[in-house]
């Protein structure tokens, strides 16, 4: 039973899924697969979106928050407030925990009811922009394990590193255009990924990028305050 429910859950790593796409990828029968999917959302492992797929709960990052926290924490809620009223996008933080990316502060947009991220939410390092920042910096070898199931390249990450940003879909929000820049803690390390999601801002990409940069360097801040 444990071996199953470890299966369902790598097929969420790489997003929000139907009960049927869970079936299509495990080879789980529906009736067990529906089962351990309400069984894990029990227990928070495994939570459901407003189309009603399943994707990972917030348990994992809920226990992140609270071993990471620190000022930039603190400082995130009105800085991710004042992005999304800035640009009508919802703003999020996340963090590397592992193999994943961790939801660790969001401000939704008032129309991404949705496309929501909730705090806590994980998902796969191996898709979308948040991932890609979040790995682009990073020592050879560990930048080597995570491109071993990368949807993108070593040649995407050294633009990634060149422009300093990313941009894209996939990761936690699916179906929004997504803007990625690193937030950098003492030494100049990526400590941290703040993102910008919605309809708006991929046509926008241009103009957003110097407000989320500068977001991120105040956040960058606290970490040393």
């Amino acid at each position: 039973m444990l071996d199953k429910a470890s299966l369902l859950l790598s097929v969420l790593e790489d997003g929000p899924a139907s009960v049927s796409r869970i079936v299509a990828l495990t080879g789980l029968t529906r009736p067990t697969a529906h089962r351990l999917a309400l069984a894990l959302q029990r227990l928070r492992l495994v939570t459901r979106d407003a189309r009603g797929r399943f994707l990972l709960g917030p348990r994992l990052g809920e226990m992140a928050v609270v071993e990471h926290g620190d000022r930039m924490l603190e400082q995130t809620a009105p800085v991710l407030t004042g992005l999304r009223d800035a640009t009508h996008s919802s703003a999020r933080l996340h963090r590397r925990c592992e193999d994943r990316q961790l939801c660790v502060a969001a401000a939704e947009a008032a129309d991404a009811e949705e496309d929501a991220v909730p705090v806590g939410t994980a998902a796969g390092l191996w898709t979308g922009p948040v991932a890609q920042v979040l790995l682009a910096w990073e020592e050879p070898d560990v930048l080597y394990q995570g491109l071993a199931r990368a949807r993108f390249t070593a040649a995407m990450l050294a633009q990634v590193r060149h422009r300093g940003w990313a941009q894209g879909s996939g990761g936690p929000a699916v179906d929004a255009a997504t803007l990625a820049v690193p937030v950098r803690g003492p030494g100049g390390r990526v400590v941290a990924a703040l993102s910008l999601s919605g309809p708006r801002t991929g046509p926008r990409v241009r103009e957003f990028t110097a407000t989320m940069i500068d977001a991120a360097m105040r956040l960058g801040e606290a970490c040393d305050g």
